[in-house]
């Protein structure tokens, strides 16, 4: 292989993973959908949900970004009237990434209080997108 053949296919890899790189950096924190998942409060060891939502926030052991969104959680939700915040470990319940389609770590669900996921955010959510989940629920 030719060098310049070498260093232009080197090019062509850091060029698309600079690109992927931006890409999900852009992605993280933003509000998604919560599709069809139920979430249930016995897998966080609780009993009953927030009268108007709650946080779940899933984490690990292992997580660097998890104290700060677990502080930023809960001070939002001292906050404001009727949420609740609920964390589960996945270090201790690697059962339940796999129920609630948890791939990392961070993720916050916003959940009503039937128990319906209506939004979820991976990594740190944006305040903003926060605020409209819970307002949309």
């Amino acid at each position: 292989m030719s060098p310049a053949l070498a260093l232009g296919i080197a090019a062509a890899l850091l060029a698309l993973a600079t690109i992927i790189g931006v890409v999900l950096r852009r992605r993280d924190g933003r509000r998604r959908a919560g599709g069809a998942l139920r979430f249930d409060p016995t897998d966080a060891g609780a009993t009953e949900l927030g009268s108007r939502a709650t946080l779940v926030q899933f984490s690990t052991e292992t997580c660097a970004r998890c104290p700060q969104v677990r502080r930023m959680l809960g001070a939002y939700a001292s906050d404001h009237e009727g949420l609740r915040l609920l964390e589960i470990d996945l270090t201790h319940r690697p059962d339940l990434s796999a129920r609630y389609k948890v791939l990392q770590t961070p993720t916050t669900f916003v959940v009503d209080d039937s128990g319906a996921v209506r939004a979820r955010f991976h990594g740190v959510p944006q305040r903003h997108a926060l605020t409209e989940a819970v307002a949309a629920v």
